[in-house]
């Protein structure tokens, strides 16, 4: 708090009178006395008058215990009932308490207030006791009984007036510019009445509402009362005591002036808050002191909660039935123009629909640099000015004013012509508008007494500003201002913005749409594209690079790279042509047969139910069986004259495709004695890329195999067959498998100054192809790797990460059906270096959490384009 709004050296000026700390006085109105207590229960400041109530002295208290006060009954009472406050600004009231002694009761009210726990009490009223509850509802029945909102109001004052005895009860309704209206009134016979007079927003400064809106009742008892000081008024950090939720509060001064001047000696005020908007009060005034007692307050508190939300629901009623009268009306006018393709201009066409939803005494529309107009409207000439201050003041939303004059000065020059606008912008660039005008209404305001009969002058707190002192009803004549436009109306106009928009963007930017539409779908073309492309080139560079391992010539070579390709290529062509559809298992076994054995098709024998493979599972198929089938003619049943191969296939109970793989009467079969591509590619592709099962057995009267596609790889044609299968559906996984087959190679190890770059790490690869996979593993074991664990999904890798210390990662960017995006975050918060591989072109957007130095290696990658990515980041980590 600074010194300026200490509440002793505060001096109301011309200027500051919405500054006034009135939650700060540091006193208290004499009918009570207040206790402030620190949390361990020590008494913190007491109110000077607090001897009279208790017998004890300030200095008897200050700085003692409760217990020297009250007695420990009310002591837990008061902690069980601390325990009951809801919020920062709730408080707690026990009615007839024998507070000091058994034969006075007090009302005791309790609260927090910063690091204080506030008691405060005054003597209990002599009226019978009152039930809040049977108040209201007794209140509530003739309430419930009004037909329009007028009703609610004048009934609602008339029932406060029976209940509280005052001479005066007003219903005072805030305006949107803070002035208000006694919109009703029930006054004793023989006072002037206020009723339908205005009172200026400077008569209840900005915090004076929020006060109202924390504290929902004030009572004044009496104006001529001498405020009781707070003992000490600062505490040792020098703050006053905030009394914001006091129920004895002391006045302000200036309010208190004010009071006397309109010949008011007591006051009472209910807030009726809506939206937890100050809405409107309840203003009680009565002509000798007056006191409510707190179980009273309390009630009548219960009466305001009652009555704010019969009059929110009673305006509710009322704007909702303006709401659906200015739907059914915007629904007629959308109809109208959706059937027709207007422009922005034609919908002048239709200025009588549009002042039907929104009543105007004109209307016009800017387009393109040109207004049709229809009714009252500023000139022509001055429109094009009127449009540059709507593009300033609209910002691309409804704008509204009764008093255009007031915000856009050159308005004026014909305010007695127009005075009001409503504009709806209906385009961004250039900016049209559809404006609606209102003409100037002149009319008088009466106010109770001249708002400007103000005076300053001297007194003991300096330089301070006089309330006036008349309240005799003023008329003031208001020229340049139009009937204000309605909340309903406001909501109308959004509502009609927004459908315009969406039947302009319909007819009028379909073109430019449609553009922008063929120009993002050229652009992911070619990024997949590039995608794609990327991924085939890392494919034949891994099958070239893996197949040399067991090729014992250039010629040997040759052909089995080339007979991989064409199996990857038979598997590619199979899926073009049928349009990328579901294809036959038995077409891929007897495509891979044909191509290979050609005249020995006839000693494979297929037989299963008519399996279609989906589109992401065919080239992986492709390829383990192309590899099944050069192993036979190599070293099985098709490599002599006698044997044959048995493959069939069944649906388990699981509903995976159980595919069985057997030969018979060829020569012995023996175990390899290495590891080849070809066998890790019958072993791993089908559990990697598909999810499913692969084993091999290497029984001596014949190989035997079995393999398991999970029910998303597959569905059931049809029809069944028998046989081998004529050519039909095939299914795709070129596309997907576009990747790499590891087996042996040769690396050019890259070196630190510990020796192998990778030496000794965990490595993490998330790679979907196992291809790729297998051809990275190796490289990354070749520089020192310890482990590398595969990952074909982020679900695994998040397993993986979960389970294993892992020290660097590579993670692939396109995962099929998602993006390895959703680790970055993970690899970031573990400090865990790492790399994007990726098919994808230069733009490409990473997250943010990646950070600007991420790197990504495209495909097909170099030994020493990935290994020096992984150089760098690993470094980036160690030197962060």
């Amino acid at each position: 708090m600074t010194s300026s709004e200490d509440p002793k050296t505060f001096s109301v000026d011309l200027t500051n009178c919405d500054r006034e700390p009135i939650h700060l006085l540091g006193t208290i109105q004499d009918f009570g006395f207040i206790v402030a207590i620190s949390f361990d229960w020590l008494i913190q400041r007491v109110s000077s008058n607090v001897e009279r109530f208790t017998g004890k002295s300030p200095d008897d208290l200050l700085g003692n215990p409760l217990g020297v006060l009250l007695n420990d009954a009310i002591i837990r009472m008061l902690r069980s009932r601390l325990h009951m406050l809801s919020s920062a600004d709730a408080s707690e009231r026990i009615f007839g308490v024998h507070l000091l002694s058994a034969d006075k009761t007090f009302d005791v009210s309790l609260h927090v207030s910063g690091q204080s726990i506030i008691l405060e009490a005054e003597p209990s009223g002599e009226s019978q006791s009152v039930s809040p509850g049977a108040l209201v509802r007794s209140m509530s029945g003739r309430l419930q009984r009004t037909q329009s909102a007028q009703e609610l109001f004048d009934e609602s004052v008339r029932q406060l007036r029976g209940v509280t005895g005052f001479d005066r009860v007003m219903l005072y309704r805030f305006n949107e510019d803070g002035a208000g209206t006694v919109v009703s009134e029930a006054l004793r016979n023989g006072l002037e009445a206020f009723k339908g007079l205005n009172y200026p927003a400077t008569d209840i400064p900005v915090q004076a509402r929020a006060l109202y809106i924390r504290n929902r009742v004030r009572t004044i008892a009496d104006v001529d009362a001498t405020p009781v000081s707070i003992d000490p008024l600062h505490d040792p950090n020098s703050m006053p005591l905030d009394l914001s939720m006091s129920v004895l509060r002391s006045v302000s001064p200036i309010h208190i002036e004010y009071l006397k001047n309109m010949g008011v000696s007591a006051s009472y005020s209910i807030s009726v808050v809506i939206d937890g908007r100050l809405w409107g009060l309840f203003a009680l005034h009565h002509y000798a002191p007056r006191r409510l007692s707190m179980e009273m307050r309390d009630a009548t508190e219960l009466f305001g909660l009652m009555i704010s939300l019969m009059i929110e629901g009673r305006l509710a009623s009322e704007q909702r039935k303006a709401e659906e009268n200015a739907r059914e009306l915007h629904d007629r006018f959308v109809g109208k123009i959706m059937s027709l393709t207007p422009s922005v201009a034609d919908l002048s066409d239709f200025a009588n629909d549009l002042r039907d939803i929104i009543p105007a005494d004109g209307f016009a529309v800017w387009a393109n640099g040109s207004v049709k107009g229809y009714g009252k409207t500023p000139p022509v000439e001055d429109m094009p000015a009127l449009a540059r201050f709507l593009n300033r003041a609209a910002a691309n939303r409804v704008y509204s004013s009764d008093e255009l004059g007031a915000v856009y000065p050159p308005a004026r020059a014909y305010e007695g012509h127009v005075a009001g606008i409503l504009s709806i912008p209906i385009s961004r660039s250039p900016r049209d508008y559809l404006m609606f005008f209102r003409e100037e209404i002149v009319h008088t305001v009466t106010w109770a007494g001249n708002p400007q009969d103000k005076q300053a002058g001297n007194g003991a707190d300096g330089l301070r500003l006089s309330p006036r002192k008349s309240f005799e009803a003023w008329k003031e004549t208001v020229r340049g201002r139009s009937r204000s436009w309605t909340a309903a109306e406001k909501k109308a106009s959004e509502a009609l913005r927004v459908s315009i928009l969406e039947v302009l963007v319909r007819f009028t930017e379909e073109t430019s749409r449609q553009q922008v539409i063929a120009q993002q779908q050229q652009e992911l073309l070619i990024a997949e594209l590039n995608h794609r492309v990327r991924n085939i080139l890392a494919l034949i560079r891994a099958l070239v690079t893996q197949s040399k391992a067991t090729a014992t010539s250039v010629d040997d070579f040759s052909r089995i790279v080339s007979g991989r390709i064409q199996a990857l290529a038979r598997a590619h062509n199979q899926i073009t042509d049928e349009k990328y559809a579901p294809q036959s298992l038995s077409e891929i076994i007897q495509t891979e047969v044909e191509a290979y054995i050609g005249g020995k098709v006839e000693r494979v024998e297929l037989t299963g139910v008519n399996v279609l493979v989906s589109p992401q599972a065919f080239s992986i198929l492709a390829l383990v069986f192309h590899e099944m089938v050069t192993n036979s003619a190599k070293y099985g049943s098709l490599s002599d004259s006698t044997g044959r191969v048995l493959v069939g296939w069944t649906i388990d109970n699981q509903g995976f495709c159980v595919i069985r793989w057997r030969e018979e009467g060829g020569p012995a079969v023996q175990r390899p004695s290495r590891r080849g591509f070809g066998s890790t590619i019958i072993e791993r592709s089908i559990p990697h890329d598909l999810g499913g099962e692969a084993e091999v057995n290497y029984k001596l009267a014949g190989l035997e195999a079995r393999f398991a596609i999970p029910p998303r790889a597959f569905e059931i044609g049809p029809e069944h067959r028998n046989g081998i299968g004529t050519q039909g559906d095939q299914t795709q996984a070129a596309a997907r498998t576009g990747g790499q087959m590891p087996g042996t190679r040769e690396w050019t190890l890259m070196t630190s100054d510990n020796g192998l770059l990778l030496d000794g790490m965990n490595v993490l690869l998330v790679e979907d192809n196992i291809i790729i996979s297998m051809d990275a593993e190796q490289l990354l074991e070749s520089h020192g790797a310890k482990t590398v664990a595969i990952a074909a999904s982020v679900s695994e890798a998040r397993r993986i990460l979960n389970d294993d210390a892992i020290h660097v990662a590579m993670l692939d960017v396109n995962l099929g059906a998602e993006t390895s995006f959703p680790l970055v975050q993970i690899l970031v918060d573990r400090g865990i270096p790492f790399v994007f591989v990726t098919g994808y072109g230069e733009k490409i957007e990473f997250p943010e959490a990646a950070g600007p130095n991420v790197e990504a290696v495209k495909k097909p990658f170099s030994e020493e384009e990935l290994i020096k990515a992984l150089t760098r980041a690993i470094e980036r980590k160690r030197n962060a």
